[in-house]
């Protein structure tokens, strides 16, 4: 069984209802707060599980994993849809890897847009302003879907650029890299999602099931927690669309992988090399059907990964912290999930306040990345150490590979 996250009288009432991965490792109260509020919700259960990297949230803490009867909660999905990360296993090996990767890295990031969004695709430097014909392909593929949702829900497509954040970065916490595993073989990893239509879709759930609830919403510890019912309008238009914005976020990654492997190959100086020995693509903000002690269940993953028995995943570390691809072990009380990563220990906010250019620096020896003032708010130290969150789920997965950045572009 795992471990408490606190003793029951921290969590109160909802104490049974917890069940967290997370001996050795931090959590802040405000977090304990929001799964107390989850748990408390009566479509929630049989219990919430909460993984190593757990955080604060909007409305549901990251690092958890809802279980609903009966209902959605939109929240427990978050807004950024179909987030998740990609890997690929190249024939290049660390031999290959030039001594100055500034080039690999510029490579990279001319390939890919990357950066802040802006209302006009014309002056966005994270979005493309002539589209791939891979993009163009790929958009069309989804095009017939998106035009049935919005149909239905206009605001959904409004001011996004949609079709010109596919094969997009983003930005935050979204990341592109050049690893080396232990056996120096090289690796491609990217970590992103479903961008501004994800984050459209996900707001405008949120409210429609504030509406849906009417009276009943004073009775949430936080209504932002509103749920969908199964069988209402609004329950299966969300269902529809999340899982359109998860197959647009997974078609997302694909296309940048492409476009990352297509420009090191057109860099000076590297040899010809595929990038497709192993890859591994998993989702860890979204929201799916499945059976758990036989019952059936909605089960939402935000910031959390599926780890059935043999399936593989990738949690990263920080910029200057190792990944790990590992493999499911099928843990029935997590509802077969691990973390999405090593999980922020501090806000935004406070990590500018905590760390110097220097600091940020110092801990990004050795990896090839920005280090400028905009980035501080991602620098290693904001995050739980990657260590202690992959030896507080040792039960949930096994791991499989161990990546080291040695380039990190980040949005």
């Amino acid at each position: 069984m795992p471990d408490a996250l606190r003793s029951p009288l921290e969590l109160g009432d909802a104490a049974a209802r917890v069940r967290g991965w997370t001996r050795g490792v931090p959590v802040e109260e405000a977090a304990l707060q929001q799964l107390r509020n989850t748990a408390a919700l009566p479509v929630v259960g049989p219990w919430v599980a909460a993984m190593p990297d757990v955080h604060l949230g909007y409305g549901v803490t990251v690092g958890s994993v809802v279980p609903t009867r009966g209902a959605v909660i939109p929240a427990a999905v978050g807004v950024d849809i179909g987030c998740g990360m990609m890997a690929v296993r190249t024939t290049l090996s660390a031999d290959d890897l030039p001594d100055d990767l500034r080039a690999w890295r510029r490579a990279i990031e001319r390939a890919v847009p990357h950066g802040r969004s802006a209302a006009t695709p014309s002056r966005d430097q994270g979005s493309w302003t002539e589209l791939p014909k891979p993009v163009q392909a790929a958009w069309r593929a989804l095009e017939p879907r998106f035009e049935a949702i919005t149909g239905k829900h206009p605001k959904v497509g409004r001011q996004v650029n949609h079709v010109h954040h596919l094969g997009t970065l983003g930005t935050g916490n979204h990341f592109i890299e050049v690893c080396l595993d232990l056996e120096q073989r090289v690796w491609f990893m990217l970590h992103s999602g479903s961008r501004g239509v994800g984050n459209r879709i996900g707001s405008y759930f949120i409210e429609r099931a504030k509406e849906d609830m009417g009276d009943q919403l004073g009775g949430l510890p936080d209504k932002d927690l509103a749920y969908l019912r199964e069988g209402s309008p609004n329950f299966e238009d969300y269902v529809e669309a999340v899982g359109w914005a998860q197959d647009y976020a997974r078609r997302n990654r694909e296309l940048m992988m492409a476009e990352v492997a297509g420009a090191l190959r057109r860099t000076t100086g590297v040899r010809e090399f595929r990038a497709d020995v192993e890859a591994v693509d998993c989702h860890h903000n979204y929201v799916q059907e499945e059976t758990h002690f036989g019952e059936r269940l909605f089960v939402a993953r935000k910031g959390a990964v599926r780890a059935g028995l043999g399936e593989l995943g990738i949690i990263p570390g920080s910029m200057g912290a190792r990944s790990f691809v590992v493999r499911g072990k099928g843990n029935a009380d997590s509802f077969c999930s691990c973390s999405h990563g090593a999980g922020r220990v501090m806000s935004r906010g406070q990590a500018r306040r905590t760390f110097s250019l220097a600091d940020h620096q110092a801990a990004t020896a050795g990896v090839e990345c920005r280090k400028d003032i905009d980035v501080i708010d991602e620098t290693p130290g904001a995050y739980k150490p990657i260590d202690e969150v992959m030896a507080a789920q040792r039960d949930l997965v096994e791991v499989v590979h161990e990546l080291r950045q040695v380039i990190c572009v980040k949005g």
